[in-house]
């Protein structure tokens, strides 16, 4: 067997790695487990959060399938932070969830262009520092010009519960124990991390009466923005549900600290300190007399609750016995306890940001392997690998988001950049450019990039077009229609506490006044045309925002200046006079691929980036004049890259016709 491309594993970052490479043009495989669990919730059965809606909104605007999915088994739709300003404001959705395993497994397996493959990968052949195959459990080979390995939790997992353990990612499923001594022997360094779960009950032993009913939004918004189901929402609407531990739950729980194998030291691997387990937060926040429980349906048709909160390893008996003390749960059944996963995760700062090892050609790795946490973290991690594998493989240049681009960008420049030393998570503080990358303009800034790599299809691309021609016309509107200093418009100021205007006002900078909405200019101009939501939701965030928009935009183009100044991967810091040793310890095991991730290193002084910038400048003088050859060459090598998108616009087109879309 040959492919372009092979994925090795099946969750999030599996799908959207290789579906993201198979759109593009390229043969793939996915090695997988258990094709059965494809795109499997293993824990939440929830998409997106504070920050993490951000994520799922970038990857539907490039085209990948997260979103679109949460949107076609979404059960309750809300939107956090909405009373906050925009660029904090997060969408979330409980979702149904064998449905959207079920979903997203269809979307794989007929992709013409993919292949499901039942197996395990152990090992991991290379040949002069560059990927040329897999080796199986079985024995076979199976030749590959790129590798993404997207193991999750499985890699030499281990299941714990109380004093027991046993090998294992996930219930019923089992570890893989071969590839991290195949990633070991190619000079990864592993470390031991930690992730856990809570345990799950059945809906009908649960007492719904004694909790708070917790509705989502009247009217939900989706994830995709031009992919959703319609109508929308797809399916019926259900209602999750919220209690509290209290005094007794934290006793019985403090005095089994002695049987819990984080304090034990059976667990080793760091856990995730934000969303840390119920003996870890008891331990932690002893002042703290009850902690919220969420209790979340896991879909229609399912007796599932997940009970979000308590994430345990605890003994059985314990996690019987302090549930059944939280209110509403005092006759609770359980459907599963709840298990902590200790595995192998690699250093994330021996990848690229295009997260391809920097020291093996054609080696990529995505998701939890890299020390995060979520689906929508690892679905974003596959995107980019994906779509990065498969740009190596047509010989085009790579594809890298810097943080002023997207909260892609931020996670990947923070992993690579400075590790992980606990599961990463992705917050809207990470992104010092929120303002910009807000999760209502994520089309804006990357669909066109989309259409650029042939992700993008011809239908969505015509919406897109259509959407942002109608926000620019309503804008044009709104700056030529005018508020006067009459009677009638007056009455529109008195009416909120406003001064009286003494000159006309246009429309766009009344709307700038705290007081107004888009809406409230009905009152003035009934003809505005108002009834698409999304296009009055982007112009009203445009104009009240207007400008601080233009600051942030202002103070990025200083920073760009030396932002992406390239690093060779092969500079010898050694060779730089004016680094401290510690300092060059630190270039040393990060190897920066950019002046700007350079001045972002921890312990880094703005001394030590003038050094390097100086060293890099007077190594262009010192370089040889080239030869007429070398000169064409140069050219040549420009010209390609000035004109890579064209070259994609027509591969898009002879993919279209060789694997149609699905």
């Amino acid at each position: 067997m040959h492919y372009d491309i092979l994925v090795i594993g099946g969750g999030h970052a599996g799908a959207e790695a290789a579906y993201a490479a198979a759109t593009m043009g390229c043969r793939v495989g996915m090695v997988t487990l258990n094709p059965d669990k494809i795109g499997f919730m293993s824990c939440n059965p929830a998409i997106g959060g504070l920050a993490k809606g951000q994520l799922v909104k970038e990857i539907d605007a490039l085209g990948g399938l997260m979103g679109m999915n949460a949107d076609a088994s979404g059960i309750q739709f809300r939107r956090l932070n909405q009373s906050k300003g925009p660029a904090v404001r997060s969408s979330r959705a409980q979702c149904d969830k064998l449905l959207y395993s079920k979903n997203l497994k269809a979307k794989i397996q007929s992709h013409p262009a993919i292949e499901v493959i039942s197996q395990e990968v152990v090992s991991i052949q290379a040949q002069k520092y560059r990927v040329a195959s897999v080796q199986t459990k079985d024995g076979s080979e199976i030749k590959t010009r790129c590798v993404i390995i997207t193991s999750g939790t499985f890699l030499k997992a281990v299941m714990h519960t109380g004093e027991t353990q046993e090998h294992g990612g996930r219930v019923g499923d089992p570890a893989s124990l071969g590839l991290s001594d195949s990633l070991l022997a190619f000079g990864f360094r592993l470390r031991r991390l930690k992730t856990g779960t809570p345990p799950r009950l059945h809906r009908g032993s649960i007492d719904w009466e004694k909790t708070e009913t917790q509705f989502g939004d009247a009217i939900p918004i989706p994830f995709s923005f031009y992919r959703a189901p319609n109508p929308f929402p797809y399916l019926e609407q259900i209602s999750c549900h919220i209690t509290y531990t209290h005094e007794k739950t934290h006793e019985i729980i403090e005095k089994a600290f002695d049987r819990s194998p984080i304090f034990t030291g059976q667990i080793k691997g760091v856990g995730p300190r934000y969303c840390p387990s119920i003996e870890d937060k008891v331990s932690r926040f002893r002042e703290k007399s009850r902690h919220q429980i969420f209790l979340e349906p896991e879909g229609h048709g399912v007796e599932d609750v997940y009970v979000n909160g308590v994430s345990t390893s605890l003994p059985s008996e314990v996690q019987e016995a302090f549930i059944r003390t939280i209110p509403g749960l005092e006759k609770a059944r359980f459907l599963r306890f709840g298990y902590a996963v200790e595995y192998d995760a690699v250093d994330s700062r021996q990848l690229k940001r295009t997260f391809e090892s920097k020291d093996i050609d054609g080696l990529f790795t995505a998701g939890q392997i890299n020390g995060t946490s979520g689906y929508e973290e690892a679905g974003a991690q596959g995107l980019i690998a994906g779509i990065n594998a498969a740009l190596k493989v047509k010989n085009q240049p790579e594809w890298v988001l810097n943080r002023s681009q997207g909260y892609l960008g931020v996670l990947a420049d923070d992993l690579t950049l400075t590790g992980s030393d606990e599961p990463y998570r992705m917050f809207t503080s990470r992104a010092e450019h929120r303002l910009l990358l807000r999760e209502d303009n994520a089309d804006a800034r990357l669909t066109p990039l989309g259409r650029q790599l042939g992700l993008i299809s011809d239908e969505v691309w015509a919406q897109f077009n259509q959407k942002w021609e109608k926000i620019e016309k309503l804008k044009e509107k709104l700056h030529q229609t005018y508020v006067f200093p009459v009677e009638h418009h007056q009455n529109f100021f008195r009416s909120r506490q406003m001064p009286d205007i003494k000159d006309r006002l246009a429309l766009f900078d009344l709307l700038k006044r705290p007081k107004v909405t888009i809406k409230s200019l009905l009152e003035i101009s009934p003809d505005l045309g108002l009834s698409d939501s999304p296009i009055s939701e982007q112009v009203e965030i445009q104009a009240k925002y207007e400008g601080y928009i233009r600051r942030d935009r202002q103070l990025l183009m200083g920073i760009e200046k030396n932002e992406n100044q390239k690093i060779p991967l092969d500079l010898n810091f050694n060779q730089i006079h004016g680094l401290s040793n510690e300092v060059r310890a630190r270039l040393l095991e990060t190897r920066p691929e950019t002046l700007g991730q350079l001045s972002r290193i921890q312990g880094v002084t703005p001394a030590a980036v003038a050094s390097v910038l100086i060293f890099l400048k007077m190594k262009d003088k010192k370089a040889p004049e080239m030869t007429k050859k070398q000169k064409r060459k140069q050219r040549v090598t420009k010209y390609l890259e000035d004109t890579a998108h064209l070259r994609i616009e027509k591969q898009n087109h002879a993919n279209s016709a060789r694997f149609p879309s699905v």
